[in-house]
């Protein structure tokens, strides 16, 4: 009796959009040694950041849904405890900050080098988680229907070819928060969005596209809004490469959330996506230096009336990296840090186009290395500066931007 093989194991591949899309666009070589060679970075200062933050304000919030505590917390009584649970579930993950001075490295204005010690809640990380749940906890958290929702969906593989790639198929997965019309309604006995008084709902009214949708959809219909936070600063609206634009992909990011969302059973429909970026409302002078080079160069976004904040942009610009941070206006490190976003129909699908693209381009090099090809020759290797000095790559790197040309062996 002929026995029969054993059929080729099938695999879809899953791509999520923080993880595999940002990261990619960011630097391939560096996405492949990171990502599919787990070669984790020396110093992951942005990843662990990013997932310190995340954590944070998802603990914050399932701790206000459990006993609904009122506005401010106090750090120590309630913030810290946070902290120390977040950190060390990222350490049980094999996430550490690099170093102890992590969160104090790029201190902003608000505290002196010498005043680290008897004030170790304002290290950098600590402040932003801080002002973030007092700043927009109150407001965003009464709103927020899902917290931390995984999405996912599938779609056919570009340029599928039966003979060369690896599946027909590939899925996406991502985690938002989910804002809901009803939760507003429900839980804080609104009717319209004109005598509610919350700062996010606010900013909402005075989006034009928002607005627009708000007048065209029944009012008793469902609607829903997508949430993102991110640990960075606002990034300028222009960048030098169109298609690794960090303004650009954020939106490409929230209208592909949208699309996953829409696929799910008990999805509304989504009117808007928010971006935090967090960062803003603890500015590190890093993020000063470019802030000031961003409205030098006429490179930020329409969305501000930097008209409004003349006080603060002056502050900004006759500051000197050299001396200590300007005292910024709470109203606008307020304003830097929520960008809304319109969900176009029409756009949604060049969203997905684009990824499709990046998939594509994963999935090449990935196949180019299966068949033999060298690493650096099958992943392309181009980034900014700023990227490449912090790599852990850029010893052996061929393209590493930030090579040093003069050095001579004796």
């Amino acid at each position: 009796m002929k026995l029969p093989s054993r059929s080729k194991t099938y695999m879809i591949p899953e791509y999520s959009l923080t993880g595999d899309l940002l990261s990619f666009l960011t630097c391939n070589l560096q996405y492949r040694y990171q990502n599919k060679g787990t070669l984790p970075p020396s110093k992951p200062v942005q990843r662990w950041f990013g997932e310190f933050i995340h954590g944070v304000l998802e603990e914050a919030y399932l701790q206000w849904d459990l006993n609904n505590k009122s506005f401010p917390w106090d750090w120590k009584t309630d913030i810290r405890p946070i902290e120390d649970m977040i950190d060390i579930r990222l350490q049980v993950g094999g996430l550490y900050p690099y170093d102890e001075d992590l969160f104090y490295s790029l201190l902003n204005s608000e505290l002196e080098l010498e005043d680290l010690n008897e004030h170790d809640h304002k290290k950098l990380a600590s402040a932003r988680a801080e002002k973030a749940i007092n700043i927009w906890g109150p407001h965003l958290f009464p709103l927020i229907n899902s917290s931390e929702l995984l999405i996912k969906g599938i779609r056919k593989m570009p340029n599928y070819d039966e003979n060369i790639s690896r599946s027909n198929y590939y899925g996406i997965n991502g985690v938002v928060d989910v804002l809901s019309s009803l939760k507003i309604n429900k839980n804080l006995n609104q009717t319209n969005l004109d005598n509610y008084d919350n700062m996010i709902v606010e900013f909402l009214k005075k989006d034009k596209k928002f607005q627009q949708k708000i007048a065209n959809h029944n009012a008793g219909d469902e609607y829903e809004i997508i949430i993102d936070y991110k640990g960075m600063k606002r990034p300028p609206q222009q960048s030098k490469d169109d298609f690794n634009n960090p303004w650009e992909n954020h939106k490409q990011q929230i209208l592909t959330y949208s699309w996953l969302r829409s696929q799910q059973e008990d999805a509304k429909p989504i009117f808007a996506g928010i971006v935090f970026y967090l960062n803003e409302l603890v500015p590190s002078k890093e993020d000063l230096v470019l802030i000031k080079e961003e409205i030098a160069n006429d490179l930020t976004d329409g969305a501000i009336d930097y008209s409004k904040y003349s006080e603060d942009v002056d502050l900004i610009m006759n500051w000197d990296k050299d001396d200590k941070a300007p005292e910024l206006s709470e109203e606008f490190k307020i304003e830097r840090s929520i960008r809304i976003i319109d969900i176009d129909e029409s756009e949604i699908e060049s969203s997905l186009d684009k990824f499709d693209s990046v998939v594509f381009n994963i999935e090449s090099s990935l196949i180019k290395e299966i068949k033999g090809c060298k690493i650096q020759d099958a992943w392309k290797a181009d980034s900014d500066e700023r990227t490449c000095s912090a790599c852990d790559f850029r010893s052996f790197c061929k393209n590493n931007s930030v090579k040093t040309k003069d050095i001579k062996i004796p």
